[in-house]
Protein backbone atom coordinates (compact mmCIF):
# COMPACT_ATOMS: atom_id res chain seq x y z
CA UNK A 1 0.00 0.00 0.00
CA UNK A 2 1.22 3.58 -0.88
CA UNK A 3 0.97 6.26 1.58
CA UNK A 4 -0.37 9.92 -0.09
CA UNK A 5 1.92 12.02 1.22
CA UNK A 6 0.91 15.65 3.02
CA UNK A 7 2.55 18.34 0.83
CA UNK A 8 5.61 19.52 2.69
CA UNK A 9 7.04 22.77 1.53
CA UNK A 10 9.62 22.24 -0.78
CA UNK A 11 12.82 23.53 0.35
CA UNK A 12 11.14 24.02 3.60
CA UNK A 13 10.47 27.43 2.17
CA UNK A 14 8.44 29.79 4.98
CA UNK A 15 9.26 26.96 7.70
CA UNK A 16 11.00 28.91 10.62
CA UNK A 17 14.30 26.73 11.98
CA UNK A 18 15.62 29.38 15.12
CA UNK A 19 14.83 32.50 16.75
CA UNK A 20 17.44 34.16 16.17
CA UNK A 21 18.33 38.36 16.59
CA UNK A 22 21.47 38.37 14.61
CA UNK A 23 19.39 39.72 10.94
CA UNK A 24 16.10 39.02 9.13
CA UNK A 25 15.82 38.79 5.24
CA UNK A 26 12.30 40.45 4.29
CA UNK A 27 12.27 39.25 0.78
CA UNK A 28 8.59 40.54 -0.47
CA UNK A 29 10.13 44.34 0.72
CA UNK A 30 13.25 43.33 -0.70
CA UNK A 31 15.09 44.54 3.09
CA UNK A 32 17.83 43.25 4.99
CA UNK A 33 18.39 43.75 8.62
CA UNK A 34 21.78 42.44 10.07
CA UNK A 35 22.43 43.27 13.71
CA UNK A 36 19.20 45.70 14.05
CA UNK A 37 20.02 47.62 10.64
CA UNK A 38 19.23 48.08 7.51
CA UNK A 39 22.40 46.64 5.23
CA UNK A 40 22.75 49.60 3.18
CA UNK A 41 23.45 52.44 5.83
CA UNK A 42 25.38 49.47 8.18
CA UNK A 43 27.64 49.44 5.08
CA UNK A 44 28.29 52.73 4.16
CA UNK A 45 28.58 53.39 8.25
CA UNK A 46 30.56 50.39 9.58
CA UNK A 47 33.59 48.60 9.52
CA UNK A 48 33.70 44.74 9.28
CA UNK A 49 35.16 44.26 12.73
CA UNK A 50 32.61 46.77 13.93
CA UNK A 51 29.77 44.32 12.25
CA UNK A 52 31.56 41.41 13.69
CA UNK A 53 31.59 42.82 17.41
CA UNK A 54 27.96 43.78 17.06
CA UNK A 55 27.20 40.12 15.90
CA UNK A 56 29.60 38.63 18.63
CA UNK A 57 27.59 40.58 21.18
CA UNK A 58 23.86 39.33 20.16
CA UNK A 59 25.75 35.92 19.47
CA UNK A 60 27.32 35.14 22.88
CA UNK A 61 25.88 37.90 24.76
CA UNK A 62 29.08 39.19 26.13
CA UNK A 63 29.86 43.00 25.06
CA UNK A 64 32.53 42.71 22.86
CA UNK A 65 33.95 46.36 21.51
CA UNK A 66 34.91 47.39 17.66
CA UNK A 67 38.59 47.72 19.61
CA UNK A 68 38.62 44.42 20.19
CA UNK A 69 37.76 42.90 17.78
CA UNK A 70 40.32 44.36 15.51
CA UNK A 71 42.92 43.29 18.27
CA UNK A 72 41.77 39.91 17.95
CA UNK A 73 41.28 39.57 14.58
CA UNK A 74 45.35 40.92 14.08
CA UNK A 75 46.78 38.47 16.42
CA UNK A 76 44.39 35.71 14.42
CA UNK A 77 45.91 36.43 11.37
CA UNK A 78 49.59 36.65 12.85
CA UNK A 79 48.85 32.86 14.35
CA UNK A 80 47.11 31.57 10.88
CA UNK A 81 49.82 32.34 9.04
CA UNK A 82 52.70 30.56 11.39
CA UNK A 83 50.58 27.40 10.57
CA UNK A 84 50.64 28.20 6.90
CA UNK A 85 53.44 25.63 6.37
CA UNK A 86 51.27 22.89 8.15
CA UNK A 87 48.49 22.41 6.15
CA UNK A 88 49.61 24.37 2.42
CA UNK A 89 51.69 21.38 0.81
CA UNK A 90 48.68 18.96 1.86
CA UNK A 91 46.61 21.19 -0.36
CA UNK A 92 48.71 20.95 -3.46
CA UNK A 93 46.90 19.60 -6.35
CA UNK A 94 43.69 20.89 -5.29
CA UNK A 95 41.49 23.65 -6.49
CA UNK A 96 41.33 27.09 -4.17
CA UNK A 97 38.15 26.22 -3.06
CA UNK A 98 39.25 22.79 -2.47
CA UNK A 99 42.31 23.70 -0.64
CA UNK A 100 40.66 26.21 1.38
CA UNK A 101 37.86 23.84 2.71
CA UNK A 102 41.18 22.22 3.94
CA UNK A 103 42.21 24.71 5.70
CA UNK A 104 39.39 25.47 7.41
CA UNK A 105 38.69 21.63 8.02
CA UNK A 106 42.31 21.89 9.91
CA UNK A 107 41.70 24.99 12.16
CA UNK A 108 42.06 24.41 15.93
CA UNK A 109 41.75 26.10 18.89
CA UNK A 110 44.51 28.31 20.05
CA UNK A 111 46.02 29.33 23.26
CA UNK A 112 44.49 32.87 24.66
CA UNK A 113 42.21 33.58 21.69
CA UNK A 114 38.55 32.74 21.06
CA UNK A 115 37.30 29.95 18.58
CA UNK A 116 35.41 32.63 16.70
CA UNK A 117 38.66 34.41 16.27
CA UNK A 118 40.74 31.90 15.04
CA UNK A 119 38.46 31.08 12.51
CA UNK A 120 37.72 34.82 11.14
CA UNK A 121 41.29 35.37 11.45
CA UNK A 122 42.51 32.57 9.38
CA UNK A 123 40.40 32.52 6.53
CA UNK A 124 41.72 35.87 4.67
CA UNK A 125 45.43 34.72 5.36
CA UNK A 126 44.55 31.25 3.92
CA UNK A 127 42.64 32.95 0.56
CA UNK A 128 45.78 35.56 -0.01
CA UNK A 129 48.30 32.15 0.35
CA UNK A 130 46.81 30.21 -2.00
CA UNK A 131 46.43 32.84 -4.57
CA UNK A 132 49.98 33.55 -4.26
CA UNK A 133 50.73 29.72 -4.07
CA UNK A 134 48.51 29.47 -7.75
CA UNK A 135 51.12 32.55 -8.75
CA UNK A 136 54.29 31.29 -7.74
CA UNK A 137 54.63 33.60 -5.06
CA UNK A 138 55.12 32.79 -1.16
CA UNK A 139 52.75 34.11 1.04
CA UNK A 140 53.15 37.57 2.26
CA UNK A 141 52.76 37.64 6.17
CA UNK A 142 49.94 39.75 7.97
CA UNK A 143 49.74 43.44 9.16
CA UNK A 144 47.75 42.73 12.61
CA UNK A 145 47.75 46.51 12.84
CA UNK A 146 45.93 46.79 9.98
CA UNK A 147 42.08 46.47 9.08
CA UNK A 148 40.76 42.91 7.94
CA UNK A 149 39.62 43.67 4.42
CA UNK A 150 42.97 46.00 3.93
CA UNK A 151 44.97 43.24 5.20
CA UNK A 152 43.45 40.60 2.82
CA UNK A 153 44.54 42.70 -0.16
CA UNK A 154 47.80 43.61 0.88
CA UNK A 155 48.67 39.67 2.04
CA UNK A 156 47.33 38.71 -1.50
CA UNK A 157 48.70 41.81 -3.30
CA UNK A 158 52.16 42.10 -1.42
CA UNK A 159 51.95 45.88 -1.59
CA UNK A 160 49.20 47.84 0.30
CA UNK A 161 45.50 49.05 -1.19
CA UNK A 162 44.70 52.54 -1.54
CA UNK A 163 41.95 53.89 0.80
CA UNK A 164 39.13 53.29 -1.63
CA UNK A 165 40.23 49.79 -2.77
CA UNK A 166 40.16 48.79 1.45
CA UNK A 167 36.79 50.90 1.68
CA UNK A 168 35.09 48.95 -0.93
CA UNK A 169 36.29 45.32 -0.03
CA UNK A 170 35.55 46.27 3.45
CA UNK A 171 31.65 47.66 2.68
CA UNK A 172 31.66 43.97 0.53
CA UNK A 173 32.62 42.11 3.34
CA UNK A 174 29.81 44.21 5.67
CA UNK A 175 27.28 43.06 3.35
CA UNK A 176 27.39 39.74 2.64
CA UNK A 177 28.59 39.02 6.60
CA UNK A 178 25.05 37.64 7.40
CA UNK A 179 21.57 36.62 5.52
CA UNK A 180 19.08 34.99 7.43
CA UNK A 181 19.11 31.48 7.71
CA UNK A 182 20.84 30.92 4.10
CA UNK A 183 21.79 27.32 3.77
CA UNK A 184 25.10 27.42 5.17
CA UNK A 185 24.31 29.25 7.95
CA UNK A 186 21.46 26.70 8.58
CA UNK A 187 24.12 24.03 7.86
CA UNK A 188 26.56 25.38 10.61
CA UNK A 189 23.43 26.09 13.14
CA UNK A 190 22.74 22.23 12.59
CA UNK A 191 25.88 21.34 13.51
CA UNK A 192 26.53 23.78 16.33
CA UNK A 193 23.20 22.19 17.71
CA UNK A 194 24.76 18.86 18.30
CA UNK A 195 27.34 20.63 21.03
CA UNK A 196 30.14 20.21 18.18
CA UNK A 197 32.75 23.10 18.30
CA UNK A 198 33.07 26.17 16.41
CA UNK A 199 35.68 24.58 13.95
CA UNK A 200 33.14 22.10 13.17
CA UNK A 201 30.25 24.24 12.65
CA UNK A 202 32.23 26.68 10.12
CA UNK A 203 33.58 23.74 8.23
CA UNK A 204 30.23 22.25 7.66
CA UNK A 205 28.82 26.39 6.82
CA UNK A 206 31.88 26.63 4.20
CA UNK A 207 31.06 22.90 2.72
CA UNK A 208 27.35 24.60 2.04
CA UNK A 209 28.88 27.40 0.73
CA UNK A 210 30.70 26.29 -1.93
CA UNK A 211 27.68 24.77 -4.01
CA UNK A 212 26.71 26.61 -7.16
CA UNK A 213 23.38 27.09 -5.86
CA UNK A 214 24.66 28.95 -3.02
CA UNK A 215 28.02 30.73 -2.92
CA UNK A 216 28.70 29.90 -6.49
CA UNK A 217 27.45 32.70 -8.73
CA UNK A 218 29.97 35.58 -8.91
CA UNK A 219 32.14 33.89 -11.38
CA UNK A 220 29.71 33.02 -13.81
CA UNK A 221 28.40 36.24 -14.21
CA UNK A 222 32.08 37.66 -15.44
CA UNK A 223 32.27 35.11 -17.77
CA UNK A 224 28.73 35.97 -19.06
CA UNK A 225 29.67 39.47 -19.08
CA UNK A 226 32.92 38.29 -21.47
CA UNK A 227 30.41 36.10 -23.48
CA UNK A 228 28.70 38.89 -24.13
CA UNK A 229 31.53 40.50 -25.09
CA UNK A 230 30.01 44.47 -26.59
CA UNK A 231 27.54 46.32 -26.60
CA UNK A 232 25.88 45.63 -29.86
CA UNK A 233 26.17 42.08 -28.57
CA UNK A 234 24.12 42.54 -25.22
CA UNK A 235 20.40 42.06 -27.20
CA UNK A 236 21.27 38.62 -29.22
CA UNK A 237 23.44 37.42 -26.86
CA UNK A 238 20.72 37.72 -23.56
CA UNK A 239 17.74 37.26 -26.50
CA UNK A 240 19.08 33.81 -27.66
CA UNK A 241 20.11 32.50 -24.06
CA UNK A 242 16.28 33.30 -22.98
CA UNK A 243 15.04 31.41 -26.22
CA UNK A 244 16.86 28.30 -25.15
CA UNK A 245 15.85 28.62 -21.42
CA UNK A 246 19.01 29.40 -20.20
CA UNK A 247 19.52 31.03 -16.82
CA UNK A 248 20.96 34.34 -16.67
CA UNK A 249 23.84 34.69 -13.87
CA UNK A 250 23.19 37.36 -11.36
CA UNK A 251 19.23 37.98 -11.76
CA UNK A 252 16.76 36.05 -9.62
CA UNK A 253 16.46 35.16 -5.95
CA UNK A 254 14.92 32.33 -3.51
CA UNK A 255 13.89 34.91 -1.36
CA UNK A 256 14.10 37.95 -3.05
CA UNK A 257 10.62 39.18 -4.36
CA UNK A 258 11.97 42.54 -5.59
CA UNK A 259 15.20 43.76 -6.04
CA UNK A 260 18.08 42.20 -3.84
CA UNK A 261 18.87 45.46 -1.38
CA UNK A 262 22.53 44.16 -1.42
CA UNK A 263 22.68 44.47 -5.36
CA UNK A 264 22.61 48.12 -5.19
CA UNK A 265 25.15 48.90 -1.94
CA UNK A 266 27.58 47.10 -4.06
CA UNK A 267 26.47 49.15 -7.24
CA UNK A 268 26.91 52.08 -5.08
CA UNK A 269 30.66 50.72 -4.01
CA UNK A 270 31.62 49.77 -7.46
CA UNK A 271 31.32 53.71 -8.59
CA UNK A 272 34.05 54.46 -5.79
CA UNK A 273 37.10 52.62 -7.85
CA UNK A 274 36.97 54.38 -10.94
CA UNK A 275 39.47 53.85 -13.18
CA UNK A 276 40.17 50.22 -11.74
CA UNK A 277 37.07 49.25 -13.13
CA UNK A 278 35.99 46.87 -16.05
CA UNK A 279 33.62 49.09 -18.73
CA UNK A 280 31.04 49.69 -15.89
CA UNK A 281 28.71 51.15 -18.54
CA UNK A 282 28.51 47.84 -20.17
CA UNK A 283 27.60 46.28 -17.60
CA UNK A 284 24.82 48.73 -16.82
CA UNK A 285 23.82 48.20 -19.92
CA UNK A 286 23.52 44.44 -19.92
CA UNK A 287 21.95 44.83 -16.42
CA UNK A 288 19.57 47.15 -17.51
CA UNK A 289 18.70 45.09 -20.47
CA UNK A 290 18.41 41.89 -18.71
CA UNK A 291 16.02 42.76 -16.13
CA UNK A 292 13.82 44.09 -18.76
CA UNK A 293 13.73 40.94 -21.10
CA UNK A 294 13.11 39.23 -17.89
CA UNK A 295 10.01 41.46 -16.57
CA UNK A 296 9.13 41.13 -20.53
CA UNK A 297 9.21 37.74 -20.79
CA UNK A 298 8.66 36.15 -17.34
CA UNK A 299 6.26 38.84 -15.78
CA UNK A 300 4.96 36.12 -12.88
CA UNK A 301 8.69 35.66 -11.98
CA UNK A 302 10.77 38.13 -9.87
CA UNK A 303 14.21 37.55 -11.31
CA UNK A 304 15.75 41.12 -10.32
CA UNK A 305 19.57 42.42 -10.18
CA UNK A 306 21.02 40.22 -7.07
CA UNK A 307 24.34 40.39 -5.07
CA UNK A 308 26.37 38.10 -7.33
CA UNK A 309 25.82 40.58 -10.61
CA UNK A 310 27.99 43.37 -8.33
CA UNK A 311 29.81 41.19 -6.70
CA UNK A 312 31.53 39.66 -9.45
CA UNK A 313 32.42 43.04 -10.87
CA UNK A 314 33.82 44.30 -7.26
CA UNK A 315 35.91 41.52 -6.74
CA UNK A 316 37.18 41.86 -10.22
CA UNK A 317 38.19 45.64 -10.42
CA UNK A 318 40.65 44.40 -6.80
CA UNK A 319 42.33 42.06 -8.72
CA UNK A 320 41.11 38.64 -6.73
CA UNK A 321 40.92 36.00 -9.22
CA UNK A 322 37.55 34.34 -9.98
CA UNK A 323 38.48 30.83 -8.46
CA UNK A 324 38.63 32.69 -5.45
CA UNK A 325 35.85 34.70 -4.90
CA UNK A 326 33.86 31.73 -3.08
CA UNK A 327 36.97 32.24 -0.13
CA UNK A 328 36.69 35.74 -0.12
CA UNK A 329 32.59 35.03 -0.06
CA UNK A 330 33.51 32.64 3.33
CA UNK A 331 36.32 35.46 4.80
CA UNK A 332 32.85 37.68 5.25
CA UNK A 333 30.41 34.81 6.16
CA UNK A 334 32.31 33.54 8.74
CA UNK A 335 31.34 36.70 10.88
CA UNK A 336 27.81 35.40 11.06
CA UNK A 337 28.47 31.87 10.69
CA UNK A 338 30.50 32.01 14.29
CA UNK A 339 27.61 34.21 15.51
CA UNK A 340 24.77 32.05 14.70
CA UNK A 341 26.90 29.14 16.17
CA UNK A 342 26.96 30.26 19.29
CA UNK A 343 23.26 31.65 19.18
CA UNK A 344 22.46 28.23 18.77
CA UNK A 345 24.32 26.51 21.14
CA UNK A 346 23.48 29.35 23.82
CA UNK A 347 19.62 29.58 23.25
CA UNK A 348 18.36 26.85 20.84
CA UNK A 349 18.33 23.03 21.20
CA UNK A 350 19.42 19.76 18.86
CA UNK A 351 17.86 20.48 15.72
CA UNK A 352 16.10 17.29 14.30
CA UNK A 353 13.58 17.80 12.15
CA UNK A 354 10.65 14.93 11.39
CA UNK A 355 10.20 14.01 7.92
CA UNK A 356 6.76 12.68 6.21
CA UNK A 357 7.60 9.12 5.13
CA UNK A 358 5.80 8.46 1.59
CA UNK A 359 7.09 5.02 1.03
CA UNK A 360 5.40 2.13 1.37
CA UNK A 361 4.34 0.47 4.29
CA UNK A 362 4.77 -3.94 5.11
CA UNK A 363 0.84 -5.18 4.94
CA UNK A 364 -0.20 -6.70 8.62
Amino acid sequence: MTIQPRKVPIGLDGVPAAETVLSNVDGENGELIIAGELVGPLASSTSFEGVIARLWTLGTGVVTTEAQTRRALGAGRQIAFARLPHWLNSADGLSVVDAFRVGVAGLRGEEGLSADTVIVGALPVMAAALIRRRMGEAPVSPDPDAGHAADLLRMLRGTAPSRAEAAALDAYLVTVCDHGMNASTFAARVVASTAADLFCAVTAGYCALTGPLHGGAPEPVLEMLDAIGSRERIAPWIDGALDRGERLMGFGHRIYRVRDPRADVLKAVVGTLGSNLRDLGFAAEVEAYARNALRTRKPDRPLDTNVEFFTAILLDALGIPRQAFTPVFAVGRAAGWTAHAREQQRTGRLLRPGSLYSGERPEN
